[in-house]
């Protein structure tokens, strides 16, 4: 049963047009080709997973900021946040998850507080796991203002071959930590800017989990953290 509860899990809305047009599609070839049928009927199963929406267990901490996204950490390091933030020119850490085909796509809020500005840049769509895709690639970003002030960012940024980035919110928008905000379709990259007092609480090659994975601590006087394979 539990099994049969993981795979059998919500799809996302941007999903539905693309698992019907995979199905369209393939039953048009079962009438062409049969096996050619069958290996749309493979990816069209392949199309509802990758828009798969599972629930999430958050944890629930005044201070606590969680991953906004499924994936692996590529690097915790300062740098500038994006100038559309209104965020200044000093550097912040940032922590930058790349997403592969096989994570799940949707975002989710790393906070509770309000959303105190959004933007979005036009871009290029190199590989998102370079560094330069940060600075070069399409981006959308969401500034949020926690309860004691402190401001954290959130910036979806395109892939090599992500074509849309949704954002379902907007500047006032009341949020809460772990709740879907939106997703990017295909592989893709999510961004966090921590407040400078913050100390990341995640390590380069970590994997997270979307609402769930805390990856720093307001409330937290932790040195950065270091990582071992093990």
């Amino acid at each position: 049963m539990d099994v049969l509860e993981s795979a059998l899990v919500p799809i996302h809305r941007e999903g539905y047009r693309f698992v019907a047009i995979f199905a369209a599609v393939a039953l048009a070839a079962f009438f062409v080709f049969a096996p050619l049928g069958w290996v749309g009927l493979v990816l069209t199963a392949w199309c509802a997973w990758f828009f798969r929406d599972p629930e999430r267990v958050s944890p629930v901490r005044d201070g606590l900021v969680l991953s906004p996204a499924d994936g692996v950490v590529r690097t915790v390091e300062p740098a500038v946040p994006p100038a559309e933030l209104g965020l200044g020119d000093a550097s912040r850490p940032r922590i930058a998850i790349f997403m592969n085909v096989f994570d799940v796509h949707v975002n989710r809020m790393p906070v509770d507080g309000t959303v105190a500005r959004t933007g979005y840049r036009p871009g290029k769509f190199v590989n998102a796991a370079l560094d330069k895709a940060s600075d070069d690639n399409e981006r959308q970003t969401v500034a949020i203002r926690m309860a004691d002030d402190r401001r954290i960012a959130v910036v979806q940024i395109a892939g090599l071959i992500a074509r849309r980035i949704v954002c379902d919110v907007a500047e006032g928008d009341r949020v809460r930590g772990g709740a879907r905000f939106g997703m990017i379709r295909f592989g893709s990259r999510v961004d966090v800017y921590l407040d400078p007092g913050m100390s990341p609480l995640v390590v380069a090659g970590q994997r997270t989990i979307a609402g769930e994975t805390v990856i720093a601590d307001a409330r937290s006087d932790e040195e950065p953290r270091r990582g071992e394979v093990r």
